[in-house]
């Protein structure tokens, strides 16, 4: 009966210590793939600063172009 215990008890112990490091796998693998997301986050940060919109850059472009544009309108 004492027999029939312990092996019980030790298959439990074995079965949880194959669960915890399952887990823990899984916690490595989340924290890679964390750690890539947040890479990329800043990669494409990085894009959409690049390409963000030219309206106001254009427009002061413009602006600063007047007078040249009246000068050749009057030549």
């Amino acid at each position: 009966m004492y027999a029939a215990g312990y092996v019980t008890i030790v298959a439990a112990v074995l079965i949880i210590a194959v669960a915890a490091l399952g887990l823990i796998q899984v916690i490595v693998h989340l924290t890679a793939v964390t750690k890539a997301l947040a890479t990329l986050q800043v990669g494409v940060d990085a894009i959409a600063e690049s390409t963000a919109p030219v309206g106001p850059t254009i427009e002061s472009v413009n602006a600063n172009l007047v007078p040249v544009r009246d000068w050749c309108e009057a030549v």
